[in-house]
């Protein structure tokens, strides 16, 4: 058992070292998104720098990331004795400090959701849900990040899922964290908003 889960922790955190946004940027449009826009490797910034396509692609990919490495105990056949959820965290880890990036990385919302997705698929469904209705009304993903994993946290607390509650605790002190800068620029009223939804649709307004 306990070399099947070191097999599962290191191959957890491989999968989540994947830099998506970086390879995809660096294969197939010549660019290294790390001198781009914000210079994050994730999905927001792959978005705004290299396109819809490649955004979606990133998204993808790293959602995968997280539920490939969550469901490794269901393969192992261990899942009654090995919570995926401790599981995936390493993938979560592994995305905020890959191996291939130098220990950089994102900000593990998307790897995140993915680990969710593979051990609470409902919960992962309102997630998406709280997530795309602040985006829509906010017009930042920073915003709608933070809110999401927050309220996964909020939503585990009150079901006292005391394993899902310490993971997306952790994981959304790690968010926060990783989005220091875009908070101050949320209070200063200067975060990047996407093209669309009821915030961008204000902020557009008002300076005409």
């Amino acid at each position: 058992m306990t070399f099947k889960i070191i097999i599962m922790v290191v191959v957890a955190y491989l999968l989540g070292s994947i830099p998506s946004g970086l390879w995809i940027g660096q294969i197939f449009y010549h660019k290294d998104i790390r001198k781009l826009g914000s210079g994050n490797i994730g999905t927001t910034n792959t978005f705004r720098t290299l396109g819809p396509k490649a955004g979606t692609v990133v998204l993808f990919m790293d959602v995968l990331k997280g539920t490939l490495a969550a469901c490794q105990p269901y393969f192992w056949g261990v899942s009654a004795t090995v919570n995926p959820l401790l599981i995936g965290l390493f993938a979560s880890l592994g995305h905020t400090a890959s191996v291939f990036d130098h220990f950089h990385g994102g900000k593990a919302v998307a790897t995140s959701a993915g680990i969710l997705l593979a051990y609470n698929p409902p919960l992962f469904g309102i997630a998406c849900l709280i997530f795309i209705t602040t985006l829509l009304l906010t017009s930042m993903a920073s915003c709608a990040s933070i809110i999401g994993i927050s309220a996964v946290f909020v939503i585990a607390l009150c079901e006292q899922d005391w394993i899902l509650t310490l993971v997306s605790g952790f994981l959304t002190l790690v968010v926060l964290n990783r989005h220091r800068s875009n908070i101050k620029r949320i209070f200063a009223g200067t975060e990047s908003m996407v093209g669309f939804g009821l915030g961008h649709y204000l902020r557009e307004h008002h300076q005409k």
